[in-house]
């Protein structure tokens, strides 16, 4: 593999690495040791040759199409990143625990495991704001029209959502017809 193409392909991989929020050791843990950090950055920096099959699992692990990771694929799909999820924590400070108490512990929790005390934003992640979506028991989409709203979340905030776990009332209606089928 040349140098050249070495470093392009890491580059691929650094991209839809920092797309899904996750920093080299944010990605052997999530992969519980699978994937070590130092590996992965070698493999970014085109300093370490990627086998087919080790690209196939690192594809898998990322949830991508193999060919997402790779040079000349599909041109800047990977380089360009979403707008990312920023919560104006000072606007949050005056919605009042009533109204936003849950997403303030949340908060306050994510401040506390960082060491991210500047108490003006805060980035989350998609899987973050999944698991508030459980919180406030709303679909993650009507979460973010309320987050936007609120002025917590910019509104551009929702090009970088992903909707596909959202589902609808008529969704649950079929599952629970084919249920009743069977």
């Amino acid at each position: 593999m040349s140098s050249e193409y070495a470093k392009a392909l890491g580059a691929r991989l650094r991209a839809i690495r920092t797309q899904q929020g996750l920093s080299l050791h944010g990605v052997e843990q999530k992969s519980q040791g699978r994937w070590k950090a130092v590996v992965v950055g070698s493999y970014e920096r085109g300093d370490r040759a990627v086998t087919v099959q080790r690209l196939a699992e690192l594809a898998h692990f990322y949830g991508v199409p193999v060919h997402e990771l790779l040079p000349g694929g599909t041109p800047n799909a990977a380089a360009e990143l979403p707008p990312k999820l920023i919560l104006n924590l000072e606007v949050l400070q005056n919605l009042g625990e009533d109204k936003a108490a849950p997403l303030m512990r949340y908060v306050a929790a994510i401040q506390s495991q960082r060491g991210d005390y500047n108490g003006r934003v805060l980035s989350i992640r998609q899987d973050d704001l999944r698991t508030l979506s459980v919180i406030f028991d709303l679909q993650p989409s009507v979460l973010v029209d309320q987050l936007i709203e609120w002025g917590v979340l910019d509104a551009d905030a929702r090009r970088a959502i992903d909707f596909e776990g959202d589902f609808s009332d008529e969704d649950e209606i079929e599952e629970d017809e084919d249920f009743d089928e069977v």
